[in-house]
């Protein structure tokens, strides 16, 4: 079978990748195919679904598929990693969609490669599903982030810390898996053939406009400033915590990749962590956008030959650009925040009273989305919904007082009632992926192999912002003893 791939990538020089096969596996079945995004990619899902299990498998190559494993490295929680690549992962090739873009399409757990430094090379079903539904979850909250093609079982188990667990492969679309690591990995190395060579392939993949820059290198990091300050701050906005932030988990298309330990944050707290590796809560959800920042500081230092080959200037001219990253974080979290809380308009004090509602968040312990979601039905005009939020803080919260000049801060914006609560709603999802609705529904697929509660889950996800209010229980945060306090990698 012809997937009509085509293969950019592995055309690039010697050393940026190592031609590899996938692993066949025992006995494939396919889980899970993603018509919509299958359809996307300009594939009829009917005709694809006989022959996914062993082509997302890896048993099965397509006819002009030339699988790769792609080399990068990597900055772990600060700690430099000069050789990591694609350890489980093997890229067919890429396919262009029905708007024409390039989308890499991966295999993920598709076996070992000359990366794999000791690993199986394999994945387990649990993990690969967790990436299909936030992946997707993501992709419904109108969040930049690589997509789920399909997850195909194994019939064969792999050892991990909790015991042996059935083994899935992932099929996983992106604009591209160059990543900041992949930039590390020549640069480290001093290859100035490398960089640019990678340079160039971003500039024509990516960002076209910044071919015809004065500094190209410059351009394209400018670019990748920009988009990753607007996804952090997309992040932000539903409380999403990568959980493991980083270099080689960074796209230099401004995607989110690789969902092994993340979460959605329940009660408010700028210093949640989840992941179970995150012992010092380096990448804790208030972090985000520093470390982001200092991720992009390790892509300028990868490019600066390429910036100017006098290195002061090199340097005084990449942290002239890297620097405006804050005022653009803070630019794109700000305009999100506004919009949460109903404001069209920009005023000087809306940053503060942003601010002062996130206190009254995390000093009441309040759930960040359900108060949120309420702020929308306040804005409506009716008392009822002025009430229900008022009950999810506690009787001696400064909330009374925030809502009143907020109220005031609402007369100066140009819009009806109807229309600014409509658009919050928009703005605020009813559905996150809890994390101990995620867990319980991965548990039942992995322990159970009843995949009903993880398609009803999915289902749900797919509409965030709208109501369903035969799924309202969905929207409850968790009790005690159902919180989900640790999140693991999977690896």
């Amino acid at each position: 079978m012809r997937l009509s791939l085509e293969h950019s990538y592995a055309a690039l020089p010697a050393g940026f990748c190592e031609r590899v096969r996938p692993t066949p596996v025992a006995l494939p079945g396919c889980a899970l195919l993603n018509g919509a995004l299958a359809a996307q990619l300009g594939w009829d899902p009917q005709v694809l679904e006989p022959a996914a299990a062993e082509i997302f498998s890896g048993n099965q190559l397509p006819e002009d598929a030339d699988p790769i494993a792609m080399a990068y490295a990597g900055h772990q929680f600060g700690n430099f990693v000069p050789q990591l690549g694609d350890g489980r992962a093997i890229l067919l090739g890429e396919r262009r969609d029905r708007d024409g873009v390039l989308r890499d399409i991966q295999l993920k757990g598709a076996g070992r490669t000359r990366f794999s430094r000791g690993g199986d090379g394999r994945a387990a079903l649990g993990p690969m599903l967790r990436e299909y539904l936030i992946s997707e979850a993501m992709q419904a909250l109108g969040i930049p982030t690589t997509r789920s093609l399909a997850v195909v079982t194994t019939g064969e188990r792999v050892l991990r810390d909790t015991g042996m667990l059935p083994g899935a492969v992932l099929t996983r679309v992106a604009a591209s898996h160059v990543r900041v690591g992949t930039f590390e990995f020549f640069g480290a190395r001093a290859d100035h053939d490398g960089v640019r060579a990678l340079l160039d392939y971003v500039i024509e993949r990516h960002y076209p406009a910044a071919c015809g820059a004065p500094v190209p290198a410059l351009a394209v990091l400018e670019a990748v400033i920009e988009c990753q300050a607007a996804l952090i701050a997309d992040w932000m906005r539903v409380g999403f915590i990568h959980g493991v932030m980083n270099t080689d988990n960074m796209t230099i298309s401004g995607e989110t990749i690789d969902y092994g330990p993340c979460a959605f944050m329940d009660t408010y707290d700028p210093k949640t962590v989840f992941s179970s590796i995150d012992r010092r809560g380096r990448y804790a959800y208030a972090n985000q956008p520093a470390i982001a920042k200092w991720n992009l500081a390790r892509l300028a230092e990868a490019l600066l030959p390429l910036i100017d080959p006098e290195g002061e200037r090199a340097v005084g001219l990449a942290t002239e650009v890297l620097n405006r990253f804050d005022a653009r974080a803070d630019a794109h979290l700000l305009a999100r925040m506004r919009r949460k809380i109903g404001l069209a308009s920009d005023e000087d004090g809306d940053a503060v009273l942003v601010s002062r509602w996130l206190v009254c968040l995390q000093e009441g312990t309040v759930d960040f989305t359900l108060a949120f979601r309420a702020l929308a039905a306040v804005s409506a005009g009716a008392d009822a919904p002025r009430e229900a939020l008022r009950q999810l803080f506690p009787a001696q919260s400064p909330i009374d007082n925030w809502l009143a000049d907020w109220q005031q801060r609402l007369q100066r914006d140009p819009r009806t009632p109807a229309d600014r609560s409509a658009d919050q709603r928009a703005a605020n999802p009813a559905f996150i992926p809890r994390n101990h609705r995620v867990e319980a529904a991965l548990q039942a697929a992995s322990d159970h192999g009843d995949l009903r509660p993880f398609t009803k889950l999915l289902g749900i996800l797919q509409h965030p912002y709208a109501d369903q209010p035969e799924a309202a229980e969905y929207q409850r945060p968790p009790e005690a003893a159902e919180r989900v306090l640790r999140t693991f990698c999977g690896t």
